[in-house]
Order: C-alpha cells, then structure tokens, then sequence
C-alpha cells in the first residue's frame, strides 16, 4: 500500500531501527538567556567534498529527571489543514490556531485548528523567492499579547533579512499584516542553504539559523554571517551574553541550519543539512564551531564539536525540530519520515527511532502543540515532492 492509498485520518505507529550510534554529549546552553542538496536537492550529489573532521564535545552538566523510554510511538490524530502550497514556517497562536507561512507565495495564511479554515493575512513585502529562498521561517513575539508582533525570515533581491509586521486582526482578510520593520539584514543569499529557521529561546532572545548560500567559505569566516546560528534581541541588536563582543554570532562552522529547539532543561539543539555523507543534529553550545566545510558528522578532531546524532543523507534531509515528551522530533525531507531522538538525563540521548516513513512525503516542519501533541507540515509542493491531493497539509501526532 503506497502512501497515496493509505488514509492520513488512521492511527499510525510505525518503529524503525536507529540508524547511528550516538556518541557526542550535549553541551549546556545558556540558562539566562541546510541544506545541501538540502531538501533532497540536486546538489546533494554536485562536486566532491573537502576532507573531513569535527569535534568532540565537551561533558555537559548531569541533567535532571527521568530519561524517556527508548522506544516510543507516533499516532496520527487527525489532519488539521489541507490544500498549503509550498508552506514553510509555523507559529503556534495564544489561542490554539496556527500561522504558516508560503515560501513561493511570500504570504502568511492563519489556520483554524477546529475547522481547518485557511484565512490569508497578506503577503509580506520584498519577499523574493528562488531555488531553496522566499518567505520561510516566522516566530511571535515574546510580548505577542500586547505588541501583536509576527516576526519572519525571507530572502529580498538582495540578501536573507529578519523583519517584524503587526498582526491586525480587526483588518478585513489580505489586509492584516502592517508594513514590514527590517530587524536584521545583511544574511548572505543563494539559490541553496539559505537557512531560515527562527525562534525566541527561554532567554526572549531570538535565534536565526543560517545558511552558507552554497560558498562553503563562509561557514568558517568570522566576519560572515552566513552557516551560524545567531542571537538577537527582539530589536535586532547582538544578544547580551554572546560569546563574541558586539557579535550576533553565537555558534559558527554550520552548513544549513534549518531547526532550532529547547528542551526542558533550555539547552538550545539545531538541524543541519549535511553534502554527501551525514546530516546533522547538534547540541548547540555559546561559540561552538560545528565544522563545516572542513567536518560532516562526527570525528576526532577537537576544534569542532561533533553532532549529537547523525543520519546518512538519504534517511534525513532533516528541516524542523521540536520537543515534547523528553524527546527530540526532528522532520525528514529527502527521508520522508519523523525521527525520535530520546534525550537521557546525562545530556547525551538514545538511538534515534523513525516513524511516518513514505507515509505522507516530504516532513517541513514539526511543533509542539501542548503536553504529548505536536504539529507537523508536509512539503509536497515544493517543487521537489510528489503532491497527493490533500496536499500540503498539516497534521496532528500524538507522540509518546
């Protein structure tokens, strides 16, 4: 049965083997405060890739609470919304609806969680989409209950920039996204690994995960914004606290970032795309370098820090990453399946487990929705998936 027969309303509980070993132990984030052929992409196969190593890790702190189980289950509730094109970044409203952004269409549409009805906000100005860019990554603000703020990452003509627009809802349909205010520019653009993700940590700081837009270079050049995760201040001002003095750099040495999560205890883990070999998922420490170009997955090389885990390319493509239930749930683009990393109380984690796989296509991006529940967007539109007729759509996991 193929996964265009199956129906996405039925329960689903699917376990696969770990695929790798984990070896790296998380690093403690602070407390106070992709993609290569990166969707599956062509250029996954291009070019050889320089020689490789990457880091290990230095021990974290003891974590507290119990480990989740090494085994868990995916079951699918329901399908919230059908009928997305190209969608791409999610936000969890105060009120239980979902905002989702178009990558190709530059728009922002609200999702109705009870009846699935799509109202578009409007679209957001000098969004210029190409290749792996347009309008992708969209977080609230910290003070959304007063300040009704919607931030978004996009790529313009000219470069990849974060801006912030007043979400009106008193405005009629089309109508209820204020003029765009620039927060952040200058990220380097490309047709590939433009990065994207954005999200406010515990600190109310926001993190910007970007991409080396295809020049390898850039990952390691200090003075790049390009391949690091950054941290911002609701006004785009370098966060008090990073590790570089007047820098919004926070970690460097990355491919494509393209998923950001906390997990209980704030530690700060990212998504990435690996070339040919490993994709990623990181334990992100303050002005750690990741490696890249000259590393993909782990090695002994103490410069860099090695991954938490890691996946062959064909089994991840990984995009969004949430947590919920003491565990890691990381969405597979060029895999086409959901991965469970179990988080242990000593800030290393268990074999990754693998669920949904070839069930609905290509995963974009996964959120927590409360308690044991999480949300989750196809990516069948994109150019590079294989739309059924529902087509892209947003589910709803209750995860164990």
């Amino acid at each position: 049965m193929t996964r265009r027969t199956r129906r996405v309303e039925r329960t689903t509980i699917v376990q696969r083997r770990a695929v790798s070993a984990v070896l790296a132990a998380a690093a403690l984030v602070l407390t106070a405060g992709c993609s290569s052929g990166g969707e599956g992409a062509p250029d996954r196969d291009g070019g050889a890739s320089p020689g490789r190593t990457t880091a290990q890790a230095p021990p974290s702190q003891p974590g507290t609470g119990a480990a989740p189980a090494a085994e868990g289950s995916v079951q699918v509730v329901r399908t919230v919304a059908t009928g997305l094109r190209s969608p791409w970044g999610l936000a969890p409203l105060p009120d239980g609806d979902l905002l989702v952004s178009s990558r190709d269409a530059g728009t922002i549409t609200r999702v109705d969680t009870r009846s699935g009805e799509k109202t578009e906000l409007g679209e957001v100005p000098g969004v210029s989409p190409a290749g792996e860019g347009g309008l992708l990554g969209i977080a609230l603000s910290p003070d959304y209950a007063s300040d009704h703020m919607v931030y978004a990452y996009f790529t313009s003509a000219s470069d990849n920039r974060v801006v912030r627009m007043r979400y009106d809802e008193g405005k009629r349909s089309g109508e209820q996204l204020g003029a765009p205010d620039t927060v952040f520019k200058g990220i380097p653009k490309g047709v590939v690994h433009n990065g994207g993700r954005i999200a406010f940590g515990p600190d109310r700081m926001l993190y910007v995960g970007t991409g080396e837009s295809g020049d390898t270079g850039l990952s390691q050049d200090e003075d790049s914004l390009g391949g690091k995760i950054l941290r911002l201040t609701p006004e785009g001002e370098p966060a008090p606290g990073n590790p570089f003095p007047d820098s919004p750099v926070y970690s460097s040495g990355h491919r494509n970032v393209q998923g950001l999560a906390w997990d209980a205890e704030q530690r700060l883990f990212a998504s990435e795309f690996g070339q040919d070999t490993w994709d990623e998922l990181n334990a992100i420490e303050p002005g750690g370098n990741y490696g890249w170009p000259e590393a993909e997955g782990r090695s002994g090389d103490t410069s860099f820090r090695d991954p938490l885990a890691q996946w062959s390319t064909d089994e991840a493509s990984p995009s969004g990453v949430a947590h919920a239930g003491g565990s890691l749930w990381m969405a597979g683009l060029r895999g086409e399946r959901l991965w469970r990393i179990p988080l242990k109380g000593t800030g290393t984690a268990a074999d990754p487990q693998a669920f949904l796989e070839g069930e609905y296509g290509r995963l974009r991006t996964v959120a927590a929705a409360g308690g044991d529940r999480l949300w989750l967007v196809t990516s069948n539109t994109d150019g590079r998936g294989d739309p059924g007729e529902e087509d892209d759509r947003i589910l709803e996991l209750r995860v164990t």
